[in-house]
């Protein structure tokens, strides 16, 4: 019997997922393996549930956004004996291995799995980008093009009636996204969650702008920045804020609203939320995964468990999969060079 490998998607869907799922499947071809694919996360291991795929089923699906093995925030750390619960699905199964492709949560399971002996590669998902392990998370890249794409949008619009536009694009806990996609669409100002930006400090840059005869300010700020109280938000099994939840108050809005009465200058708010996560991946993105995707199968191959496979400069390295629950946060150098352009 060929060995068989079990791949499933955790947290949050990103470009790329099934780019992913295809460099795995034509790496299990080229090997002579097979495939079950998990369906909606850890909650499809832990009800026992897989079925059979193969390349065919995903050779088309390199440029498709979203997954098509479905996910979900399930986390089997919450789940009484949620672990043995996995472990034994894995074994009636028959699982040589699986291949868990998700953030920090997700990759935090599959070492607690590891630890207890299961054979488990992971492979870093995030389009915050904030994962420690790796140069960069796939589906981040896509996310910054797409967000870019819709600031310019919106700044066209601003110059044309004079209005200050503040944009909120993701980023619960790193501002990898908003200082990359503000950086290259031109924002005037960005605000992240590791570096604090007084909102006197934002209304300045407007009035500024404004008495210099500069039509149009475009601020962008991460969803992650601490405006807005949060007490009593909504939180997912893995205790993470339901931001878009909160109080119905974004802090889109509560910027723009600051600025309005502080300057007197028509602001609008606009949350890019998903719109960015549900994209068709970028040609970084789709090329990268594949890449991900096979590595991770020539480990499984090779009998190397326990491990992450991760871009590293131009090419993928295997890390411990430890590395993979760790945190990676916008760093003060990158943040003092992007910084000096936010006029």
């Amino acid at each position: 019997m060929a060995l068989r490998i079990g791949i499933l998607n955790g947290g949050g869907d990103c470009a790329g997922l099934n780019a992913v799922t295809r460099g795995v499947l034509r790496g299990a071809e080229e090997y002579g393996l097979e495939v079950m694919a998990i369906k909606s996360g850890w909650a499809g291991l832990l009800d026992g549930e897989a079925e059979r795929i193969r390349y065919s089923d995903f050779e088309a699906l390199v440029g498709a956004g979203g997954t098509a093995l479905l996910t979900s925030r399930t986390n089997p750390l919450k789940r009484k004996d949620g672990l043995r619960t996995i472990s034994s699905n894995m074994k009636k199964m028959e699982l040589h291995c699986l291949i868990a492709v998700g953030g920090d949560d997700t990759l935090g399971v599959a070492a607690e799995l590891s630890k207890l002996g299961l054979n488990v590669i992971g492979v870093p998902k995030t389009i915050d980008n904030d994962l420690a392990g790796t140069d960069y998370s796939f589906g981040f890249f896509t996310a910054v093009d797409e967000a870019m794409h819709l600031i310019e949008s919106l700044r066209t619009t601003g110059v044309s009636h004079g209005r200050v536009m503040v944009v909120e694009v993701m980023g619960r806990d790193a501002g990898w996204i908003s200082a990359y996609a503000g950086t290259a669409a031109g924002a005037n100002l960005v605000m992240v969650p590791e570096f604090e930006t007084p909102l006197d400090k934002v209304v300045d840059v407007v009035k500024k702008r404004h008495r210099e005869g500069k039509r149009g300010t475009v601020i962008v700020v991460a969803e992650g920045v601490r405006l807005v109280s949060r007490e009593g938000t909504d939180r997912d099994e893995f205790g993470h804020e339901l931001i878009a939840k909160t109080e119905g108050v974004s802090n889109a809005s509560a910027i723009a609203k600051y600025i309005e009465e502080k300057t007197g200058i028509e602001t609008r708010a606009t949350v890019l939320g998903h719109v960015i996560r549900g994209t068709s991946p970028n040609a970084y993105d789709r090329v990268m995964t594949t890449m991900l995707g096979f590595r991770a199968v020539t480990a499984a191959k090779e009998g190397r468990f326990g491990i992450m496979v991760a871009i590293r400069g131009p090419g993928i390295v295997e890390v411990p999969l430890s590395e993979g629950s760790k945190k990676k946060y916008l760093d003060s150098e990158t943040w003092n060079i992007l910084s000096k352009f936010f006029v």
